[in-house]
């Protein structure tokens, strides 16, 4: 039988945890309600945790939305959606999601879309454009913004295989 963490105990690996990666406050929460630690405890720990500077939400955030975007390409729809499910506030999510850089994210929709229409066989067909719909939004990006570069990719495409006059 697993013995009973002590609240300093758990204090201690509460702030162990925070030193090896970003941690938001409710998966610290989550991990001291686990380990049986009282509510009222947790929410000294994670007070103290704050304090000493191991949980910070407006860092955890930047650091979120930054990964997502650079290693899993995900859409800010997407991220705010995950975000939000980790109970972060709205204001640290906004402010996260405005220091991505708008040409950096662009060029990361237009990759991803230029090697999806290559596995689909490079065909313009209106079936074709739909996947490529799908899947861009199913990553969280903006269906504003999908049709935009859908629409200038497939009119460049038509007119680049025109023959000049």
């Amino acid at each position: 039988m697993k013995k009973e963490l002590s609240p300093e105990e758990a204090l201690y690996r509460a702030a162990a945890l925070c030193s090896t990666a970003e941690r938001c406050k409710s998966e610290i929460e989550e991990k001291l309600s686990r380990w049986g630690i009282s509510a009222s405890e947790t929410h000294r720990i994670v007070d103290r945790l704050e304090q000493e500077k191991y949980i910070d939400e407006s860092r955890y955030c930047r650091s979120f939305v930054n990964d997502k975007i650079r290693f899993d390409h995900w859409g800010r729809i997407k991220i705010t959606a995950a975000l939000r499910q980790k109970k972060i506030n709205n204001e640290h999510i906004q402010a996260a999601l405005s220091q991505i850089d708008e040409g950096y994210y662009r060029t990361l929709l237009q990759e991803i879309l230029t090697k999806k229409r290559s596995s689909l066989g490079n065909e313009e067909s209106p079936a074709n454009r739909a996947k490529l719909a799908r899947f861009a939004i199913s990553r969280g990006f903006e269906p504003g913004l999908v049709f935009t570069l859908l629409d200038t990719t497939c009119n460049r495409n038509l007119y680049d295989d025109q023959p000049s006059t």
